[in-house]
């Protein structure tokens, strides 16, 4: 594994500390339901959403955007890909947990396949948005900490009124 992927997997690693230590305070409240559903407005995505849709994001990356493989997650594809909308069902933290988990797991296995020759190339999944590899796994290391960030805030707006 190249110096600058070896990198790439570290800060993945550190962000998903963060996102768990959010999910690790919502599981010590008395009501971790109530604050995964919390919503900051009217129509927009709860915590819930945020932590399920930085999971999906990674299996889709994982298993159709970087190289094309099956997943076992694709039936939450729907629900949680970019553009979908935050349904009213919560996912229990276990859930959450287990898909983020899954989903970082097959991230990690494509993430070690690609070869430092090829960070430059654009795989087939990406070729519409003409991202290479390294833009590809550039990103995701910043959609974590993004969805993560608004998940933390949107948290601190539920105890601010609980």
């Amino acid at each position: 594994m190249s110096i600058q992927i070896a990198t790439l997997v570290e800060l993945l690693k550190f962000n998903r500390i963060m996102t768990l230590k959010t999910i690790d305070e919502i599981s010590s409240l008395t009501d971790p339901q109530s604050a995964l559903a919390f919503r900051p407005g009217p129509g927009r995505a709860h915590i819930a959403w945020q932590f399920m849709h930085t999971a999906i994001t990674e299996e889709l990356f994982a298993t159709d955007r970087l190289r094309k493989t099956d997943s076992k997650l694709s039936d939450l594809f729907s629900l949680y890909e970019k553009g979908s909308t935050a349904v009213d069902e919560i996912p229990s933290l276990n859930v959450i947990k287990n898909t983020l988990s899954q989903s970082r797991e097959n991230l990690l296995e494509t993430i070690q396949l690609i070869p430092e020759t090829d960070l430059e190339l654009v795989p087939a999944g990406l070729q519409e948005r003409g991202w290479s590899y390294e833009m590809a796994l550039k990103i995701l290391c910043w959609h974590e900490t993004h969805h993560q960030g608004q998940a933390h805030l949107t948290l601190n707006s539920w105890k601010a009124i609980h």
